[in-house]
């Protein structure tokens, strides 16, 4: 069974980022008045109560024994990747607040298994990363007028470390606890530090009919489900190769917006679409041989 766990787990994953590529496109038919800081708040709120209902309903909820401090750095480090992200696109554009924030993420959380894990990355790992990261970058290169903005680059990059931190610190949650209880707590919470903006900005458009539809789909969909299933597979993935996976995300993004939206991708974009996808290949084709035993085994045995 751990093994049939172990062979999915990177399609898990997969499968989450593709709900992740959900939200661009379910923002762009929110309501006018709805500001992006506005839905990434009502997204973890909505996403943190749906989970938190349903692990009462299923009586899993255990509050004992929780590490706090691992707690407490999962949450705000999701709850600080929705203002860095949104606002990193606001100063520096789409293209390069994306590519920035997606592409630096692998990177980062490959540094820090390396620095704290002593886990160093495979040549598998850092070849289909970097191949994602190209494709990433060809795929956005046409999106907007390029304008780097210092701040708007550290904002970006600020945004890939806390999602890089995200996955670990998650990993290490999952030890000891089910994936339903970690993202169930760490939502949750990260939903409580974002709500002060639920009142500084204008929720009515939350009333609306498409209102509730964004809302329910990004809180149950693409954050309830999505992240759970990225919880699921990080038993058997490393956090690192889970990150670098997410790179599918602006995949999805850009495919919902040609074939949904109407929008025209360049030459360049579809050649960044398949070098995204060829990247990602790689890192699923040789999963069966780089990964190892779940998170929980693997805490005892040496690091790779």
């Amino acid at each position: 069974m751990s093994q049939m766990n172990e062979k999915f787990s990177p399609f898990l994953i997969l499968l989450a980022a593709i709900l992740w590529g959900t939200t661009g496109t379910t923002q762009a038919l929110a309501p006018e008045t709805a500001h992006p800081i506005a839905i990434g708040a009502t997204r973890l709120a909505v996403g943190g109560i749906f989970l938190l209902l349903i692990i009462i309903i299923l009586g899993q909820l255990n509050i004992k024994n929780w590490p706090i401090r691992s707690t407490l750095l999962a949450s705000l480090s999701m709850a600080f990747y929705q203002p860095l992200f949104f606002s990193a696109v606001t100063i520096t554009g789409v293209a390069i607040g994306t590519v920035v924030a997606i592409g630096s993420a692998p990177i980062l959380a490959g540094a820090i298994e390396w620095v704290f894990k002593k886990k160093r990355p495979s040549k598998i790992w850092w070849c289909s990363t970097f191949t994602s990261i190209v494709g990433c970058l060809m795929l956005f290169i046409n999106k907007d007028s390029l304008y780097v903005n210092p701040l708007g680059i550290v904002m970006a990059i600020g945004a890939g470390l806390t999602f890089a931190v995200f996955a670990l610190v998650s990993r290490n949650l999952l030890e000891k606890h089910s994936p339903l209880e970690v993202v169930a707590v760490v939502f949750t919470l990260s939903g409580v530090c974002l709500s002060p903006f639920l009142f500084v900005y204008d929720m009515s458009w939350i009333a609306s009919f498409r209102g509730v539809g964004v809302s329910l789909h990004l809180g149950i969909i693409a954050t309830g489900i999505a992240y759970f299933l990225f919880a699921k597979g990080l038993n058997y993935v490393s956090s690192s190769t889970a990150v670098t996976l997410s790179l599918a995300e602006p995949l999805t993004a850009a495919l919902l917006g040609v074939f949904l939206l109407g929008e025209y991708l360049h030459v360049t974009s579809w050649i960044g679409i398949f070098l995204l996808i060829l990247g990602i290949g790689m890192l699923i084709w040789s999963s069966d041989n780089t990964e190892s035993t779940p998170s929980g085994q693997a805490a005892a045995g040496p690091a790779k």
